[in-house]
């Protein structure tokens, strides 16, 4: 089984994280923001991995460094557990609706870190979500993993529907790029030789 434990204490935050990339799509989250519990548990859900997020954090000013710490940890839980990536697809990606949203997620776990963002959200909250943090999640996420990610917004109105789209589409899509090919299973999918 592929997975990872990762601890990160700080001042601001303490976060002990468990995922399994070979799981079932089971989660335990909390987090202290119960809209990043949603997009967690959806996105454990999405992608069929098991992941267990315990956050302290210092919500009493915002949500912004538990989010963030919590994409780091995301991040680095990924990179871990993908170890030398050997068979793995390396690519996924999947334009998903979200009632009237449309979200696609295309992705490379390259071992090259980049994030190209582009959901036009236009509310600057749901519920108590700071809806900049759902950047400030894919950007921790993406420096800690080492992949690319694009996520492009082709429809969307409601805040909810557009950032839960996004949550979703990247699950699946990582689900994807993450599963191994047994045609290449000792193979690192790069003409480098390395990811």
């Amino acid at each position: 089984m592929r997975s990872a434990k990762i601890e990160r204490n700080t001042a601001e935050t303490q976060i002990s994280l468990e995922l399994c990339l070979d799981g079932t799509g089971k989660s335990d989250i909390n987090t202290g923001c119960g809209f990043l519990d949603h997009m967690l548990t959806l996105f454990a859900r999405h992608g069929r991995f098991d992941l267990t997020v315990s956050c302290y954090g210092d919500t009493e000013v915002d949500y912004h460094h538990t989010v963030e710490d919590i994409g780091i940890c995301l991040g680095q839980a990924f990179y871990e557990a993908l170890g030398d990536k050997k068979g793995i697809t390396r690519y996924g990606t999947i334009t998903l609706p979200m009632d009237e949203a449309l979200i696609t997620s295309a992705l490379d776990i390259s071992g090259r870190s980049c994030l190209c963002y582009g959901l036009d959200i236009p509310a600057q909250k749901v519920g108590d979500f700071d809806t900049e943090l759902c950047e400030e999640f894919w950007l921790a996420f993406v420096r800690n993993a080492l992949i690319t990610l694009h996520l492009v917004q082709n429809a969307g109105k409601n805040s909810h529907h557009i950032i839960e789209g996004a949550f979703k589409a990247t699950a699946r899509s990582l689900a994807a790029a993450v599963k191994i090919d047994a045609a290449y299973a000792d193979e690192i999918p790069s003409t480098k030789g390395v990811l």
